[in-house]
């Protein structure tokens, strides 16, 4: 695990940290958890991925959800499968 030095220093009433750029985080928000033992742990936290999912969802049109409504009631015939 790679370790680096870093500055600690006041943002406002805040404690801030400076990430070095080798840890630069993807988000632009964060987790911060402190294990047991007194350590911090920071994880970015998942970005708006929900939203992302909804507007994915939202480009079917009603013939393709049709489809698929129509595809899942139809009863799928037994397999037939070998004996263990």
């Amino acid at each position: 695990m790679e370790v680096l030095p870093s500055r600690v220093f006041m943002n406002g009433n805040s404690q801030a940290v400076r990430i070095p750029a080798e840890f630069r985080l993807s988000s632009d928000r964060v987790q911060i958890s402190r294990t047991p033992e007194g350590d911090l742990l920071v994880h970015p936290c998942p970005s708006q991925r929900g939203q992302a999912l909804m507007q994915a969802l939202n480009g079917f049109d009603a013939d393709f959800v049709d489809a698929l409504e129509q595809q899942q009631a139809e009863k799928l015939p037994v397999q037939e499968r070998d004996e263990l």
